[in-house]
Parts: C-alpha cells; sequence; structure tokens
C-alpha cells in the first residue's frame, strides 16, 4: 500500500524542508501513549536507520521504521486548517477508533 500524501501536504513539508535548510524527508511513526492508546510522531529524518522504509510521493520523502509501518500503512498526509488551528492529520484507514480530544488513536 504505501504511505502517500495530499498536494496541500506535500507543499507544506517541501516548505517545511527547504525552510529547514537539511534533512532528507519527514520521518513518519508512532508511539505508546493517551487515552486510546498510541499517538502520531512526525519530525525531520536527517538519515536512515536500519531496517526503515522510504516512501516517495510528491517529491517528499516519508521515512518509517518497521515497527511503525505495520501501523501506518495505507496512510494519507494531509495538511488541513480548521479555524485558528492548522497542521498535519494522518488519515489512517487502519484507526479503529480515535479518544475525545483527537490526541490519541486505536486499531
Amino acid at each position: 500500500m504505501g504511505i502517500t500524501l495530499t498536494d496541500t501536504a506535500a507543499q507544506r513539508a517541501r516548505s517545511a524542508l527547504e525552510a529547514r535548510g537539511k534533512g532528507i524527508g519527514l520521518r513518519l511513526g508512532v508511539k505508546t501513549t493517551g487515552c486510546s492508546g498510541m499517538a502520531y510522531v512526525m519530525e525531520f529524518a536527517d538519515e536512515l536507520e536500519e531496517g526503515d522504509t522510504v516512501f516517495e510521493d510528491k517529491g517528499v520523502q516519508l521515512v518509517v521504521s518497521p515497527r511503525s509501518l505495520v501501523y501506518l500503512d495505507g496512510t494519507e498526509l494531509d495538511y488541513t486548517r480548521e479555524g485558528l488551528n492548522e497542521g498535519f492529520r494522518f488519515n489512517n484507514p487502519n484507526e479503529a477508533s480515535r479518544c475525545g480530544c483527537g490526541e490519541s488513536f486505536a486499531v
């Protein structure tokens, strides 16, 4: 399946990487936390780690560890603006539920 970006998310990611001036792409992952069990993590990727899978979409490299890939495969990363809030949003078909505050999810 893989991981993809909407056009808006790709544009924002490319802009952020260019402004930073270094890095090979974005590292996407999950961590154990929150009331539903897991939360999404996104940070700049400066190098690959052993076992990483790299997806390239719309000129952006998305780096995912083997542990996170099982939860993120099939995800589309979007960039949305709702009222005063804006940011990246994970549209993950593997989600079974999401907590009320929107910070964590379960599969």
